[in-house]
């Protein structure tokens, strides 16, 4: 963290001093995008593959069979074909080496793939085809000092071995290419080169081809994924994905390795993969499986500055909700409730509230949820949950209230229906009123009463006649909205039937004893702010049931 730190002040000293330079604010970013990073990686696991490693440089691992238990990578170490020692890094020349997995799991100590594969010069970053069978890799001709150039090779496997590399003929070959990755389809090569036309630096460039045995089309370069500096190593996921890595980019420092997907408009989005994908130092070569997210991928980040191959894995994400269902007035946990969770994936399953009234249910990512409690002598009840756009496996919670149909329901945000002396419903009413047809759809064989309420500053008179016209506006619209004019009744009561303090009344009103009746002698009595406070709980709608054995028409 210090080092982005002090990376940090050294870029905004660089703004100062060159304003109009894109660098000092890219690097800025840079820095605070790879802390915020750091404090919050995403689910990926990695794993130094210390099988594959050795003191030498190993790098660019690929699969070479279906079952993935076969890979292949690039290295340095002994036992290489070359004998010279290359003069840039003092190691020797790279060769392809295999390593095979046992029955136990365990990988068998690499060996060298054979003189059809590997040279006297470097030999590397190998890539098969779809079903394995064929191979393409680079091959640069250098001596100790010397290089000649890279060429993209390419051989053909028979049976348990693969017949001698031979160059792609592409349609300019003196140009120096390096890095191939092929589609899933086999009609498309990238590679990597610092050919003539492009954007500075390595460059990742594309050909294509009409079929399998055709020939290759003029390179394009990826004008849309290169940047100024070096944009190296691609891989190509059968899902179309284009991964790469690249040091022109916002990112952790050194090469980063960035995921890019083309749009339906032609546009591309390019996301880096973060931490601990990504390190401030080198990553590079990354490879999938197929079906799952797993594979390697290269990394300078043990600081000895050799490569080194790692494995990572994004483990499946894991939901589960944990709910209780409680009566809506007592608060108390209603036990033998029947809970149905019902997934957007067409899925549903059913459990039973124990002793304690909790419910549990395992998610699955990417799911909109509907849990759906009944009990005997409740109104049905539901809440929602959903798994879209979750990052990290978690634990929700839920609790579902249940209404006694034996109670007065009251109406949440009822005493704000209406205007002072006034019938006609308020915008705010209609998301209470909306929910009351959702209970009403939900609870399908229940008819109901509309009551409602007045407080007393008005005559006894006037107060029953606005409640009856507040009840038939309410019964009004919910009839408006589809529900049958058989199932609901409107019932003004004006101010005969004064508010009775329940337990969650009393809790928010610390003034309000749990039991009390607010009415006339009890309000009189209190401090005037009170007063009102007081007369507001008494202007409410609620409903009660009235029959639970409607039968819907048809």
């Amino acid at each position: 963290d210090e080092a982005y730190e002090d990376a940090m002040e050294q870029y905004r000293r660089y703004k100062e001093l060159v304003p109009d330079d894109p660098r000092g604010t890219e690097g800025i970013t840079s820095c605070e995008l790879s802390l915020e990073w750091m404090n919050n990686p995403t689910n990926y696991e990695i794993e130094n593959m210390k099988y594959f490693n050795s003191r030498q440089s190993d790098f660019s691992p690929y699969f070479a069979t279906d079952d993935y238990k076969v890979v292949y990578f690039t290295s340095s170490r002994e036992g290489s074909t070359g004998n010279d020692i290359h003069g840039g890094t003092g190691e020797n020349f790279t060769d392809i080496f295999q390593s095979r997995m046992d029955r136990k799991g365990k990988w068998s100590v690499p060996v060298a793939l054979g003189e059809n594969i590997n040279s006297e010069f470097e030999d590397g970053t190998p890539v098969l085809n779809s079903d394995y069978t064929v191979m393409y890799l680079t091959r640069c001709q250098v001596n100790k000092n010397t290089s000649y150039g890279c060429q993209i090779y390419t051989s053909n496997r028979s049976g348990d071995e693969w017949t001698k590399a031979e160059p792609i003929m592409l349609e300019d070959d003196s140009i120096v290419v390096a890095h191939p990755a092929i589609s899933y389809d086999e009609l498309t090569l990238y590679f990597v080169s610092d050919m003539p036309g492009g954007n500075g630096g390595k460059d990742i460039w594309v050909v294509n081809r009409e079929s399998t045995g055709g020939e290759w089309s003029s390179p394009v370069n990826m004008e849309a994924i290169n940047t100024v500096d070096d944009d190296m190593f691609p891989f190509i996921h059968p899902d179309g994905s284009i991964y790469f890595s690249s040091n022109g980019r916002i990112g952790m420092g050194g090469l980063d390795i960035f995921k890019a997907d083309e749009q339906e408009d032609g546009t591309w989005t390019i996301e880096n993969m973060k931490v601990p994908i990504n390190s401030s130092a080198d990553d590079f070569g990354i490879v999938f499986e197929k079906d799952m997210e797993r594979g390697y991928f290269s990394s300078t980040r043990k600081g000895r500055g050799n490569d080194e191959i790692y494995m990572f894995v994004l483990p499946p994400m894991k939901f589960n909700v944990i709910g209780e269902v409680r009566d809506d007035k007592t608060d108390e946990l209603l036990i033998n409730a029947t809970v149905k969770s019902i997934g957007s994936d067409g899925i549903t399953v059913e459990t039973t509230t124990g002793e304690d009234g909790e419910f549990r249910f395992m998610l699955k990512p990417s799911t909109d949820y509907v849990f759906v409690a009944t009990r005997e002598g409740y109104l049905n009840g539901k809440e929602r949950e959903t798994t879209k756009g979750q990052e990290k496996s978690t634990d929700f919670r839920a609790t579902i209230y249940l209404s006694n149909i034996r109670e007065t329901i009251e109406l949440s945000n009822s005493n704000v229906f209406y205007d002072f002396a006034k019938w006609d419903l308020r915008p705010e009413a209609m998301v209470s009123l909306d929910k009351l047809i959702e209970t009403l759809i939900d609870n399908p064989t229940i008819t109901i009463e509309l009551m409602a309420h007045t407080d007393s500053r008005d005559s006894p008179e006037f107060n029953l006649d606005l409640s009856q016209k507040r009840a038939q506006s309410v019964v009004d619209y919910l009839i408006e909205r589809g529900i049958d004019d058989l199932r609901v009744t409107a019932k003004g009561y004006g101010e005969t039937m004064p508010k009775t303090v329940n337990k969650r009344i009393s809790e928010n009103y610390t003034f309000l004893p749990e039991g009390t009746l607010l009415d006339d002698d009890f309000v009189d009595g209190l401090p005037q702010t009170q007063q009102e406070e007081a007369h507001q709980l008494n202007r409410r709608t609620e409903f009660r049931v009235l029959r639970t054995n409607y039968k819907p028409a048809g």
